[in-house]
């Protein structure tokens, strides 16, 4: 994206250290307010607040179905702001159109993604089955939208492969509003080619053929990135990774002397043994690219999805 344009990212505002939470507090996530901020423009929301409930308030649950749930007073029954609340998503959720991504508060009743606490109408605990009212509306209109919760971002699989969605989805919107055509859609799955390989070996196999077929771009476009961003939601695995290394490796082979190709061998071996992390050989390999140029690996997004400063691949 350009600098004029910044990746915009949804987030809940508690998660940058607003003291917008029932109690008056905050559950500031580092990672969002110190890492992502430096490149990512946030736009942040609290949908309690929002509904009118001040700070601080009284806390609130989901009660009843967990397919369809009231979103009630933890301590007081009367207090109801499901109303509220669905009004409010079904207002805002719609006008997100320019976010790239979206980072919820984890067991949130408004926020949470997924394994929110529910109750029955006795106070009784049904279990972590539920979804947040605003996080239920959101990922629903959105369901493309690489979305995350600060929690799980603790995992360092689940965080590279958080940012590497919302900055593959940002280029997609981009291409988009551009005027999205049918050499454009080309180009882009032939750059994210070792990406596809690396995360899904399957879809990327689907994904050629709907490039290739004649027909109206739009139709094509919409059952590509489908596919697309349900290929990069799965983590990469080590032997994927491999794979790819090799393959690129492959690339190589009329440019690099015996002893080149039994020391980039061994290390993509050692990273595939967990001997390595997967940025050793990917900078062995970018040192290469760089030496040689090999045209088709050049623009690559491989070898830089995001911003290499956020340090994502070090604990791969």
């Amino acid at each position: 994206m350009s600098e004029t344009q910044p990746i915009r990212i949804g987030i809940s505002a508690c998660l940058l250290g607003e003291p917008v939470r029932y109690d008056g507090g905050h559950k500031r996530l580092p990672f969002a307010d110190e890492e992502l901020r430096r490149h990512f423009e946030f736009i942040n929301i609290c949908p309690e607040q929002a509904i009118g409930m001040g700070v601080p308030r009284p806390t609130i649950r989901l009660v009843g179905d967990p397919a369809n749930p009231q979103l009630i007073g933890s301590s007081d029954s009367s207090l109801n702001v499901t109303d509220a609340m669905q009004t409010f998503a079904k207002d805002t959720v719609p006008t997100l159109t320019e976010i790239s991504g979206y980072i919820l508060c984890a067991k949130s009743p408004s926020c949470g993604m997924e394994r929110v606490p529910v109750y029955d109408e006795k106070g009784n605990g049904l279990g972590k089955i539920g979804v947040g009212l605003y996080a239920k509306q959101l990922m629903a209109v959105h369901p493309l939208l690489p979305v995350e919760e600060n929690g799980r971002l603790n995992d360092v699989h689940l965080r590279e492969n958080f940012v590497l969605r919302v900055v593959a989805y940002a280029r997609w919107q981009q291409l988009v509003n551009s005027g999205i055509s049918a050499s454009g859609l080309e180009d882009f799955h032939r750059r994210h080619k070792f990406l596809l390989l690396a995360h899904n070996q399957i879809i990327y196999r689907e994904l050629g053929p709907i490039v290739a077929e004649a027909g109206d771009i739009s139709d094509k476009a919409n059952r590509y990135i489908a596919k697309f961003m349900q290929a990069l939601k799965h983590i990469a695995s080590t032997k994927n990774h491999t794979n790819t290394l090799m393959h690129i490796q492959g690339f190589f082979k009329d440019h690099l002397d015996a002893e080149d190709k039994l020391r980039l061998t061994g290390t993509i071996k050692d990273y595939a043994a967990g001997q390595l992390p997967l940025l050793v050989p990917l900078e062995m390999l970018s040192h290469y690219l760089k030496k040689y140029r090999v045209d088709y690996l050049l623009d690559q997004y491989y070898f830089d999805p995001y911003p290499r400063d956020l340090k994502l691949r070090m604990g791969l």
